[in-house]
């Protein structure tokens, strides 16, 4: 990845530090966008001049068109996006999950997703090149009960990810999913005491995985949606 740029959403959560984490050590350039001003100072505080830290609610279209400007103006194009802003609510049964909780899921889940990728898009189609790599859930490859809203929405980001590799496969673009089970953070440990942490995929694995579907190895994937669910 060395002389590559990679945007990555969600670059202060556990998952997103991970991906950062292994595409620094690749030698990519890196764009690591986060909601908050504060939160990406903390998580990238002493970032190298050749990196760039940014803050913006992705779920506006026009501040996610904002962000991938500045970054094709800083670095010149995208190589790849890794999609990986979203949150989990377990929310309760359909029928009594208030209404604004299926809202709030396909915002932070889905739309984050398809602003960046809207905008981001058309560059990659003028260079014939580019990775997408979106992250769904092995969670939501049937409805489960107690979440619904959580499953529907990256439900919905896994049908999308299968229709844009099918529509820029021709393109020179790779559109793929990773499908993790439970992640292990410190966040899912204090809701599960009790669980098995061991049998629980590491952020550093799936971010392996990540980075594998943006390398030129994985050139002839399209559309894949790649289980990553350690020993669960």
């Amino acid at each position: 990845m060395a002389d590559r740029t990679v945007l990555i959403t969600g670059a202060t959560g556990n998952l997103g530090r991970a991906v950062a984490e292994a595409f620094s050590k690749e030698g990519a350039r890196l764009a690591l966008v986060g909601s908050r001003k504060e939160s990406i100072e903390r998580a990238y505080g002493g970032l190298a001049a050749e990196h760039l830290a940014l803050a913006a609610d992705l779920s506006d279209a026009n501040a996610a068109a904002g962000v991938v400007a500045e970054v094709e103006g800083a670095f010149g194009r995208i190589d790849a996006v890794c999609a990986i802003a979203g949150a989990f609510d377990m929310g309760g049964p359909v029928h009594v999950a208030p209404p604004e909780l299926a809202a709030r899921m396909m915002t932070v889940n889905v739309a984050t997703m398809v602003n960046v990728v809207r905008a981001a898009v058309p560059g990659m189609i003028a260079r014939k090149s580019g990775k997408i790599v979106t992250v769904g859930s092995t969670a939501a490859l049937k409805g489960a009960a107690g979440m619904g809203a959580y499953t529907a929405s990256k439900s919905a980001v896994m049908r999308l990810t299968e229709t844009m590799a099918a529509e820029l496969r021709g393109d020179g673009i790779n559109v793929n999913c990773v499908l993790p089970s439970t992640i292990d953070t410190p966040e899912n440990r204090a809701a599960m005491p009790k669980a098995d942490f061991s049998k629980w995929v590491k952020p550093a694995e799936l971010a392996a995985v990540v980075a594998f579907l943006c390398s030129d190895g994985a050139k002839a994937m399209h559309g894949a949606l790649v289980p990553v669910v350690g020993l669960v």
